[in-house]
């Protein structure tokens, strides 16, 4: 499996962006998928998670209400939508797959393949 994050770049606060994950392989419509973060000098820290229909979703407490996980099968992507977005939303974004579970995780330790990262910066 192949991922390949898109989207970050330069937003004031209180703009938008939306990310975008590519992911290879004929199984993805079966694949759990996440967004995680790491701010400089922090660990990875869970953003969202999507199950393979798109059904279940969860967000860490700091992103409810302003960031939307999303996916479209078809394409092989996920999203994340990000509204509102603060200062303390800089980070590298990446984008996470577990192939092998049909339980919803947020933790690291959970997802077996990782994208590339993306840089979100937020300037106040």
């Amino acid at each position: 499996v192949q991922l390949q994050a898109s989207g970050g770049g330069l937003v004031q606060a209180g703009g938008s962006l939306r990310l975008s994950c590519a992911a290879s392989g004929r199984a993805f419509s079966r694949y759990v998928m996440g967004w995680f973060r790491q701010a400089p000098g922090k660990e990875r820290e869970f953003v969202a998670a999507i199950s393979w229909s798109g059904s279940v979703t969860y967000y860490t407490d700091s992103v409810k209400g302003r960031f939307t996980i999303s996916r479209d099968n078809a394409k092989n992507t996920v999203y994340l939508q990000m509204n509102s977005l603060k200062p303390e939303d800089t980070a590298v974004y990446y984008c996470a797959a577990d192939p092998f579970s049909t339980v919803v995780h947020t933790t690291t330790s959970a997802y077996d393949y990782w994208g590339q990262g993306t840089l979100v910066t937020v300037s106040s």
